[in-house]
């Protein structure tokens, strides 16, 4: 019979519980997901000076959010480049924030990435990413332009100004 020591049997053990899913996380998934906002609409507007984005959320409060005016668009996670009509690209960052249900399921169900008709600046949304608590959404535009956003209340959402 061969002898193992206690620091042997302990790293054998821990390896063991690792390979098979034996670790139990501390809160799960479906807790943590309950206060966290999740997108339910995208709808866009036009005004006079500017476009509308506002983007619509469950909960009582929108999640902060970043706004970047970027080259590209690319996915959280994977990397991978997102094609968008448009000559310019804004990224609306928001956390935390879903895109999905607890059980996994996208929350926003229209097109994941649809041209705007009637809008003067933003040709284009797009839900790039939805990644660890951020959801990242793009906007395609003509020119690159000031971009101004709010929070608000009853019921919750951001909006997002593009100028003309």
């Amino acid at each position: 019979m061969t002898r193992f020591s206690r620091r042997a049997l302990g790293a054998l053990a821990a390896t063991v519980l690792m390979l098979t899913g034996g670790v139990v996380a501390a809160a799960p998934a479906s807790t943590a997901h309950v206060a966290v906002p999740v997108l339910t609409n995208i709808r866009t507007g036009l005004h006079t000076g500017f476009d509308r984005v506002v983007l619509d959320w469950s909960g009582a409060a929108a999640p902060r959010v970043r706004v970047t005016h970027v080259g590209d668009l690319y996915a959280d996670g994977s990397g991978e480049l997102v094609w968008l009509t448009g000559e310019f690209f804004v990224q609306v960052v928001a956390s935390p924030a879903y895109a999905h249900r607890a059980d996994g399921s996208v929350s926003y169900a229209n097109p994941q990435k649809f041209r705007t008709r009637a809008l003067r600046n933003v040709m284009a949304v797009a839900v790039v990413s939805d990644f660890e608590g951020y959801v990242t959404v793009g906007l395609g535009t003509r020119y690159r332009s000031w971009v101004r956003t709010s929070a608000l209340t009853s019921p919750a959402r951001l909006v997002v100004d593009v100028g003309h």
